[in-house]
């Protein structure tokens, strides 16, 4: 009998705990938000929506005031741009911070989260770009037709092949960049090897501009005002890209005379 009560005191003990544990659960969620969800919370209203809005706008612009009669054209053109330029941005906030003497940090969240309106524009432009110039036969963009006559491969290269490559490369990075563009990924990959990975963003920006230049000069002779704009930012970028890289070194170079100093003394 003295067992049967020494198990039921245990269990009614059991019971209690659990449902304190849950109450403390709950209460954690809902009425004391932990730091990684205030986090959250702040990106969300100062990252995302704005950049929502900001994406929205441009594609809303773009593809109103586009004279083509195809609405999955305009729905390209529209999509194509934004994300360009997003993917720039990403490149010129490093340069930015070093120019102002601020330190850059391993993740930034601003970066990480344009990044990902980037990817996301960048991943809606190929779904409807493959549908724009060979409706319904995506992998024409990619092989040739047996009506355009025999060639020693069958892969496309000519220009409209090279446009398409690119295009094909840039979105494969592009994925694999916006897959890992997440706390998660950076702790399992570690900081050296999440760090490798996102360098990648220095290749997906030099195929997305050949990629860019050549359906504009060589497939769809778009207007000189959007070439520039896509020369533009290849500059921009370039520029800041290399000017980041030698003030950096410039500082590490004096950081390093100063310790030599600091230690013959």
């Amino acid at each position: 009998m003295d067992i049967y009560k020494v198990y039921g005191s245990f269990y009614s003990l059991s019971v209690e705990l659990r449902k304190r544990k849950q109450s403390t659960r709950r209460k954690r969620l809902f009425c004391m938000p932990n730091v990684r969800q205030q986090q959250l919370f702040r990106r969300l209203a100062i990252h995302h929506l704005p950049l929502l809005a900001a994406s929205s706008l441009a594609f809303t612009l773009l593809y109103i005031t586009r004279p083509f009669r195809d609405p999955i054209t305009r729905a390209s053109f529209a999509s194509a741009y934004p994300a360009l330029i997003l993917m720039a941005i990403t490149l010129w906030i490093g340069p930015w911070n070093i120019f102002r003497r601020q330190r850059t940090p391993v993740s930034s969240d601003l970066r990480r989260d344009i990044g990902i309106w980037a990817g996301i524009l960048g991943v809606a432009h190929t779904i409807v770009g493959l549908n724009v110039h060979l409706r319904g036969h995506p992998w024409l963009y990619f092989f040739y037709r047996k009506s355009e006559g025999p060639h020693w491969l069958p892969f496309r290269h000519d220009l409209f092949g090279f446009a398409n490559y690119t295009g094909l490369a840039a979105i494969i990075v592009l994925v694999l960049l916006f897959a890992t563009s997440n706390d998660a990924a950076l702790r399992k990959l570690g900081t050296p090897g999440w760090k490798k990975l996102q360098r990648w963003n220095y290749p997906l920006f030099a195929l997305a501009i050949a990629h860019a230049l050549g359906y504009q000069l060589g497939v769809e002779s778009q207007h000189v005002p959007w070439v520039a704009l896509v020369i533009v930012c290849a500059i921009i970028t370039l520029f800041l890209q290399l000017a980041g890289y030698w003030m950096r070194r410039r500082q590490k170079t004096m950081s390093s005379q100063k310790s030599g100093v600091t230690i013959s003394i």
